[in-house]
């Protein structure tokens, strides 16, 4: 889906930046920034991810940026739907180029069992609903060598071979990430069960039994289900389901092969 062309959106690129999440952040803070405002930075000095997690990347070669929304229609309670329609629509925009794309719970972008892009949303509630939300999208797109911790980052380039034109790559991302959000605030209540059900057809290793770790250690568990507030419902061998918020259960990724 396309955002029309009457959305106004404004976009500031720059060279250095700490975090661009925190940039837009503190924008927001000193002037009132129009909704879809965006800063793209060619090099984030403290890139965040989720769980605290650092984000490498190689200046000139990937997309960092945030973006700005007020999602207003959404409840607190409700505010795991645009982690999921983010997610998915970065899934989508990648998808133009080739397949394998998937979401790992609850918002990494995987191709196969290699992390391309992470996502960080920061909100902020007033009551019982969202008044602002910062989205930030790391993605790998011409970065070959990587040098962190990270087990396994992968970028497009290495994935189909060739340079990717960085611009073209983000204007599809804006288009689809926007587009599905004005869906979101007209139709919210109508809309919700298909961004649901698309965030559930993108996850990975919904399927066959995988290894994760606990706070009591490693098990081996299958998909089972997902809230709508983004609570993780896991199956072990024994057939006990198992319930997690965020950061209370990991992914093993380097599973042994027989």
């Amino acid at each position: 889906m396309k955002y029309p062309k009457e959305t106004e959106i404004g976009l500031e690129k720059i060279e250095d930046v700490t975090s661009t999440n925190d940039y837009l952040s503190q924008l927001c803070k000193n002037n009132e920034t129009k909704e879809f405002y965006t800063v793209w930075a060619e090099r984030q000095t403290a890139g965040r991810g989720q769980r605290g997690n650092s984000w490498e990347s190689e200046p000139g070669k990937n997309l960092t940026f945030s973006i700005v929304l007020y999602p207003t229609v959404l409840k607190a309670r409700q505010q795991f739907y645009l982690s999921m329609l983010v997610s998915t629509a970065v899934v989508y925009a990648l998808n133009n180029y080739t397949k394998g794309f998937s979401v790992k719970w609850p918002n990494d972008i995987y191709w196969n069992d290699k992390k391309i892009a992470g996502i960080l949303i920061e909100n902020e509630l007033e009551g019982n609903y969202v008044m602002q939300s910062i989205v930030g999208i790391g993605l790998n797109v011409n970065q070959e060598i990587f040098h962190s911790s990270i087990p396994n980052p992968i970028s497009l380039k290495q994935i189909l071979g060739v340079e990717i034109d960085r611009k073209e790559l983000f204007e599809k991302l804006l288009n689809t990430i926007i587009g599905g959000y004005l869906g979101l605030e007209e139709h919210s209540e109508k809309i919700m069960p298909s961004i649901n059900k698309q965030y559930l057809k993108s996850l990975y290793r919904k399927n066959g039994y995988h290894l994760y770790r606990d706070a009591q250690g490693t098990f081996s568990a299958q998909y089972e289900d997902m809230d709508t507030d983004g609570h993780l419902y896991l199956r072990d061998e024994q057939g006990k389901i198992r319930r997690y918020a965020f950061k209370e259960v990991e992914y093993i990724l380097d599973e042994p092969h027989e």
